[in-house]
């Protein structure tokens, strides 16, 4: 928190607040991913959509179906409910939220090319389809997200950590080298 916002008692979320929303409207932050297994790459990702969120506002997290999952996959990924208990209970002891919604994921776009949504945080990787689900929400009429994109979390050996070099056994969910 700066000094000039601490003096004018601003929460730290009111920072990252983007400037295209209204001071009376709590934003609504889409966020997706499978999440299999957690690690601070995913951590980072869902602490952005809650300072972009705020105080007031919503965060939805579109957790990918298992169909979803293991169709853009070869490795094991835990089932849908399992991934669901996981992320929740990690949320509460990470970050002390217990106040999102998690909505199952079948495809790509969600529910981001139809419903009413602010802005949506995303990854090097996924920023190409933000940049599609805008095209899509322009044609059907509605307002284009804002992108909020993270910077990838680098391993002990400044390559990105991944859930696929964790299963694979190179690095932790920290990215510290295991082999």
């Amino acid at each position: 928190m700066t000094d000039s916002s601490r003096d004018r008692g601003l929460s730290a979320s009111y920072l990252y607040r983007s400037h295209t929303f209204a001071d009376n409207m709590a934003p609504k932050v889409a966020v997706g991913g499978t999440f299999d297994p957690l690690h601070d790459g995913h951590i980072a990702l869902l602490k952005r959509a809650f300072e972009v969120a705020g105080d007031d506002g919503e965060v939805v997290i579109a957790l990918t179906s298992d169909r979803m999952a293991k169709s853009q996959r070869s490795r094991p990924v835990r089932d849908f409910d399992t991934r669901v208990r996981e992320l929740r209970a990690a949320l509460k002891e990470i970050f002390g939220v217990e106040d999102f919604k998690i909505e199952m994921l079948h495809t790509v776009y969600g529910s981001a090319i139809e419903e009413d949504y602010d802005a949506i945080v995303v990854s090097p990787e996924t920023e190409p389809m933000a940049c599609n689900i805008n095209e899509i929400r322009r044609e059907n009429g509605l307002r284009p997200l804002n992108i909020v994109r993270i910077e990838y979390q680098m391993a002990e050996d400044d390559v990105r950590i991944s859930s696929t070099r964790i299963c694979g056994g190179e690095i932790d969910s920290h990215g510290k080298m295991v082999v």
